[in-house]
């Protein structure tokens, strides 16, 4: 028994049923063993949960250094969702608590380098924040939706009725939106990543206007 072991076991149970979803018996009974024996290797729950995210963290691979500040932001945002989403529960973590300074170094010091050498100065550090916040909340909304299907599924059929009514024109445009969604199979199956971007593309819109600011 080793702590790697322990924590492999955890991930696999994560990636099955969420990261708030199992208990310490559950993962003693995944690696053979009393719950006194994961104390022992790895501490409680909630350290256990943090070697589950620490290691998440580490999945995704940094862009190189020589990108733009905008197109390495967004290639960052792009792996860091295809690696969290496959760990329900770990953006949630990481939008409410932040990520641990040690697993998070790298990904931290790049990107702030990144925005220092753009020249956003005294202002990197809360564009970084929010530029994360961002898209760990929005991973964390698929995360929650994706386990809701069902749901999903019968209101966006509810709100879908309304596209034609000349009462409330609002209302129709929002519901023929929803319709053009649902209707096309295509777009159906894209509608979260095509979410994610379109909101990670309007942040850095403004970002970038604020960076012009700053100049």
């Amino acid at each position: 028994m080793t702590p790697e072991r322990i924590v492999a076991a955890a991930l696999e149970l994560t990636a099955r049923h969420g990261l708030d979803s199992w208990t310490l018996r559950q993962l003693a009974g995944a690696v053979d063993a009393y719950p006194a024996v994961i104390y022992h290797h790895v501490g409680d729950r909630e350290a256990v949960v943090s070697a589950v995210v620490d290691r998440v963290i580490g999945m995704y691979p940094l862009p190189p250094e020589h990108l733009p500040w905008r197109e390495w932001f967004r290639s960052l945002f792009g792996e860091l969702r295809l690696v969290l989403t496959q760990y329900p529960g770990v953006a949630r973590r990481l939008a409410v608590n932040g990520p641990n300074v040690n697993a998070a170094t790298p990904t931290i010091d790049r990107g702030m380098r990144i925005l220092l050498n753009a020249g956003f100065g005294h202002e990197a550090a809360a564009v970084y924040r929010f530029l994360s916040a961002v898209a760990c909340q929005y991973i964390s909304l698929e995360d929650e939706r994706s386990r809701q299907t069902d749901l999903i599924a019968r209101n966006s059929e509810a709100w879908s009725r309304s596209r034609d009514d000349a009462e409330w024109p609002g209302l129709a445009a929002m519901s023929a939106s929803i319709h053009e969604v649902t209707s096309d199979p295509a777009r159906a199956e894209n509608y979260f990543k095509d979410e994610f971007d379109y909101a990670i593309e309007r942040c850095l819109d403004g970002v970038e206007r604020r960076l012009e600011s700053l100049r």
